[in-house]
Order: structure tokens, then C-alpha cells, then sequence
């Protein structure tokens, strides 16, 4: 039985990232770097519902996978991540933010940068990436009243569906955090794994709709990426902890900005 796993976290792969996303950005080299130490490790990389479907029975598990994951769907996972992971062979999962896709219908609903847009995600479907939802807005689900967070979910799910001819099955928690009635609701919305953060190593022990994540930021280097590879991180998922620390933070900074203090916050990304 499966006991840790890997489950790599990377945002956005850029040599000049916009300054609010850079300590989550990974440069190029850096990247090619990383997918080269996966190769060597012999890990088996799954996209999350094929490591979904070997958790249920439903299909075979390699002995040793381990799944690299992207979240809110930067223009540069075209650019730079899809060219260095194709040549590698090495499969994917996309998390998009819907209202942050570049196009007329774009929100403002992450600071500016540059963004795939709805017509970029039938191509990297095709190219063997899966598609998962990041919700609408990406705000803190853990902290929407219910009915909010349930339209969140279904306004993602919706339009991934209507752009890609299917309903997608995965999502991923924006910041990672999540109370655990939404699991009910994940489910609800026709979601069948999602996505925390937690920087511990997942595994079979974890619930599909809340798998845990390694963080990969702009300072992790190879050595401790390796490490993560061989199982060397933390096995215990910290979701309730960190959700609760997330929330007082968000309060605090809130007052704060309300009072003049702060312009901006440098919280945790998901």
C-alpha cells in the first residue's frame, strides 16, 4: 500500500515573473532542472485523476508515483513547463482560475500578469495535460459562506466544461485551505479529487478531495526537492493548523490595510 507520495505544487515557470508571483516562480533552467531529478529518481509522474483511479482499485499504480501540479494557469505553463515536460514524457495537472483566463471576460481577480486564455485549453488537453478547476475568483473558500463557495465550485466546473466538451474531475483549493464541510460540497459540483497544500507528502492514508501538496517556490532548491522525491518532507498534513493560522493572518491584514498599514499581503499561494 502507498504511503507517501509526492505531490509537487508549481505556479508559474518564468526567467521574469511579475514581482507579486516571483517567490512562487521557478526559473526555466530551474524547472528542467527539477524534471530531470525526477526522471533519475525512477518515479512514475500521474496526472491526478489517473492517481485518483489507482487509489480506488479502478486502474494499476506504479509502485512509486509522484504527480506535478500547477496552479491558476499562467501563460508560461505553455511556454516554458508543457515544452520541457513533453520532452521528458512526463504527465500533468493544470489548475485553472476561470475569471483570471485572458479574454474579454477576464476579472480582476488575481494582480496582472499574462494568462492562458479559454481557447489555450482544448490544445493542452490534447498535448496530455489534464484540466482541473481552481475556482472562479480564487478567494478563500474556507471563509465564503456556503452558498458562495458552492457557486465558486460550480462556475469553475461549468465553464471548464463548456470550453473543453467535458465535465472536469479534479479541483484544487485556492491557498490550499479548506473547511471540511466543502468537501461535501467538492463533491457536490461533480469533483472527484482535490487539492490542499499542507507541504507534506500525500498517500493513501489522505481523503481523494483533500490530497496533500508540496509547495515549490522560487528558493526550493534541488537538494530539497530530491528530498522530497526519496520521502524525505513531512507526512502529517498541517491542513487545520495552517488553515486557522491563514484565517487570523487575512483578518489581521485587513485591519490593517483598513487602517492605511499594508498595501498588499505576501500570504501563502495555492
Amino acid at each position: 500500500m502507498l504511503s507517501q507520495v509526492p505531490i509537487l505544487l508549481y505556479h508559474s515557470v518564468s526567467a521574469d515573473p511579475p514581482g507579486w508571483i516571483a517567490p512562487f516562480s521557478v526559473h526555466p533552467a530551474t524547472f528542467g532542472a527539477h524534471l530531470d531529478a525526477i526522471v533519475a529518481s525512477g518515479l512514475v509522474p500521474l496526472t491526478m485523476s489517473q492517481y485518483v483511479d489507482g487509489l480506488q482499485g479502478t486502474t494499476s499504480m506504479p509502485a512509486r508515483p509522484v504527480l506535478i501540479t500547477f496552479d491558476d494557469g499562467f501563460a508560461d505553463f505553455a511556454d516554458q513547463a508543457l515544452p520541457a515536460l513533453t520532452d521528458r514524457r512526463l504527465a500533468s495537472t493544470l489548475y485553472v482560475t476561470t475569471g483570471a483566463l485572458a479574454g474579454p471576460a477576464r476579472q480582476t481577480v488575481l494582480p496582472a500578469s499574462s494568462m492562458l486564455s479559454r481557447a489555450d485549453l482544448p490544445g493542452l488537453e490534447a498535448a496530455g495535460v489534464e484540466i482541473g478547476a481552481h475556482s472562479h475568483t480564487h478567494r478563500q473558500l474556507d471563509r465564503l459562506p456556503p452558498r458562495e463557495a458552492a457557486a465558486e465550485l460550480a462556475r469553475s466546473g461549468d465553464e471548464l466544461a463548456a470550453v473543453l466538451g467535458h465535465r472536469v474531475r479534479s479541483f484544487a483549493y485556492p491557498h490550499g485551505y479548506y473547511r471540511r464541510q466543502l468537501l461535501c460540497q467538492v463533491a457536490a459540483a461533480g469533483f472527484d479529487s482535490a487539492c490542499t497544500v499542507a507541504n507534506a507528502l500525500s498517500g493513501s492514508h489522505e481523503p481523494a478531495l483533500a490530497l496533500s501538496r508540496l509547495m515549490v517556490q522560487a528558493d526550493t532548491d534541488l537538494r530539497t526537492l530530491t528530498g522530497w522525491l526519496s520521502g524525505a518532507a513531512a507526512t502529517r498534513p498541517r491542513h487545520r493548523l495552517l488553515a486557522f493560522g491563514w484565517r487570523q493572518c487575512r483578518r489581521l491584514t485587513q485591519r490593517q490595510q483598513a487602517h492605511g498599514w499594508l498595501t498588499g499581503s505576501g500570504a501563502d499561494r495555492g
